[in-house]
Formats: structure tokens, sequence, C-alpha cells
């Protein structure tokens, strides 16, 4: 490995080292909506019955002096994943990450279920999808602790019915910890990949003023609805800011054009003409003229050029400029 290479590694490390410490011990303020039934309701849905309550919390008794074992033994599991190294290979996050998961399942095993129980359910889905621990490594790890219950609860001295009643009630509570977790994961992870969408949209529509007066947008990939709108609010946006009088819309980087991305294109540029500023699409290729033929779309009175330097000469003949070279 280079030292640049290293130097990026430890950088790579040492923020998602940062990253797993904030989040970990962070009070949340929630401001995703999805699902936020109390925890009355959850009870209800998920059919905890108070005979499982007091089932677990029976468990809770026998289950608690043996958790420094339980949480070693999980993490003798983990330490062969991957994500042992991305996540806990530093010290002081895994006695962190073991002290948080002790909290946890000593919640889960007082099972007190009210609404904090529940919120710290979600404020562990939100970790996860803030500091990009999988879903699957959440499901398996909660299925090495159902196993570890199991083993345990073979070592007490009870009959096969109340075996059967109290994995039952555990397997309850873990689905109802699952599902809390799982709902805010997903709704993290949408809002995470929504506003991503947005920043890429905002620079995939990069109106530029490139001389005076002269307004360029070079359109690369697909245009859907909600694209032509936005590259619609953009550009009427930099005329009215810049007051220019001519438009140049670039599509040679767009992929397909059909009946609709033709359509977008035309509104957008009969948007422009009534604010004053005449509009150029360049970039047609002999592929997009032809189809655009084909489909029996009509350009009515919009320019157009093969190449984005047609359009740029054309838009210097109508301000009356010309470029000279200096001489040296």
């Amino acid at each position: 490995m280079t030292n640049d290479n290293y130097q990026l590694s430890t950088i790579n490390y040492q923020l998602s080292t940062i990253n797993y410490q904030l989040f970990f011990s962070m009070d949340f303020q929630h401001s995703y909506s999805g699902d936020m039934r109390d925890a009355s309701t959850l009870q209800e849905l998920y059919k905890i019955s108070e005979e499982d309550i007091k089932r677990i919390q029976g468990l809770g008794q026998f289950m608690l002096p043996q958790m420094d074992k339980m949480v070693h033994t999980f993490y003798e599991w983990l330490i062969r994943l991957p994500e042992y190294d991305e996540f806990f290979s530093d010290e002081s996050v895994l006695h962190h990450a073991q002290k948080m998961q002790q909290v946890y399942w000593k919640q889960f095993l007082d099972a007190k279920l009210d609404d904090n129980y529940v919120e710290s359910r979600r404020n562990i889905g939100e970790t996860h999808a803030r500091i990009g621990l999988s879903m699957t490594m959440f499901f398996a790890g909660m299925s090495v602790f159902h196993d570890l219950f199991s083993d345990i609860m073979e070592q007490r001295e009870l009959s096969f019915k109340e075996q059967v009643g109290t994995i039952d009630a555990v397997s309850k509570l873990l689905h109802l910890d699952t599902g809390i977790v799982c709902e805010v994961y997903t709704i993290m992870s949408n809002e995470t990949i929504s506003a991503q969408s947005k920043s890429l949209m905002e620079m995939s529509t990069p109106v530029t003023q490139i001389w005076d007066s002269i307004l360029l947008l070079p359109v690369v990939g697909i245009v859907d609805s909600k694209r032509a709108q936005d590259i619609m609010n953009a550009v009427l946006s930099e005329i009215n800011r810049t007051k220019s009088r001519i438009f140049i819309l670039d599509i040679s980087g767009v992929a397909i054009v059909d009946t609709a991305v033709a359509n977008h294109f035309i509104k957008i540029t009969k948007a422009t003409r009534l604010m004053g500023c005449e509009s150029t699409i360049s970039g047609i290729s002999p592929a997009i003229a032809q189809t655009m033929i084909e489909l029996g779309i009509d350009v009515g009175t919009i320019k157009t050029t093969a190449n984005m330097m047609d359009a740029l000469n054309d838009s210097f003949r109508t301000l009356n400029l010309r470029i000279h070279k200096s001489e040296k």
C-alpha cells in the first residue's frame, strides 16, 4: 500500500469511528414521517400479552447475570465479519457499543413497553442508517441473540410448555423491535437518497451566463417531467436575475428524445420567450432529428442548431457581437 493510500485509509477509518461515536451517543430529534404508533398500539399489533411480558421479565432475572457472557459471545461471532473492522476495531468504540448493547438488552428483559421503549428502538434505527451499518447485520445480530436466548433457556428447569411460551414471548418482542428499527432505517435511507437526488438534480441544471446576455444549459442524461420542471425553474430564475436575452439549451448529452422529452423542451423555450429571451436548442444529432420527424413533433418557430458552437455564433450575430483575435 502506498503512503497516500495508507493516509486515505486512515482518514476514512477515523471518520467512520467519529460517526459511530457521535451517532451512538446523540439524543436524536426525529424529523422523519412514518409509522409513529404508540407503545400500546404496537403491543396490541404484535399480540404481546401481559402473560408474555411476565415471561420475559421472569427470563430477565435469569439472563441479566449472564449478559456479559452473551455480549462477549456475540462479538466472537462478529469479529469474523468485515463489519467488525469497519465499525468496531477501535477499542473505545467497541467498549461503548458493548455498553449500549447491555443497556438495550436490559430494557428488553425489563419489558416495560412504554413510549420511551419505542423511542429508544427508533433511535437505534436512526443510528444504523446514519453510520451505514446495514439492516442485514442488524437482522443477523438479532438472530444470534435469539439463539443465545434459546441456549440459555434450555438450562432452566421449565416444562416444555413453559419453554415454548417463553421463547414465543421473546420472539414477539424481538419482532416488535425489529419492525420499529427497520421502519426508521428505511425512512432515513429514503430521505438520504432523496436529498442526494435533489443535490444531483441541482448539479444537473447548471444554468451558466457564458457571455453578457447569453445563458447556457447543457443537459445530460434522462429528462423526465420532474427534471424538466426543475430546468424550467432554474432557467427562468436566471433570466430574471441576469436579464439575459438569449438562452442556449444544449441537448447533445440527452440519451433519449421521445414525444414527452421534446414537449418538455418546447415548453421551456416558450416560457423563456414570454420573458423576452430568445431560445436555441443545440446538439440536434441526425438520430434525434430523425426521431423527432418520425414522431411528428412540431418544433414550430423554435430555433435549432447542430452543435453548441453554431448556437453561440448565432447568439453573437443576434446581439451584434464579434470576437476578434488579438495581435501579439
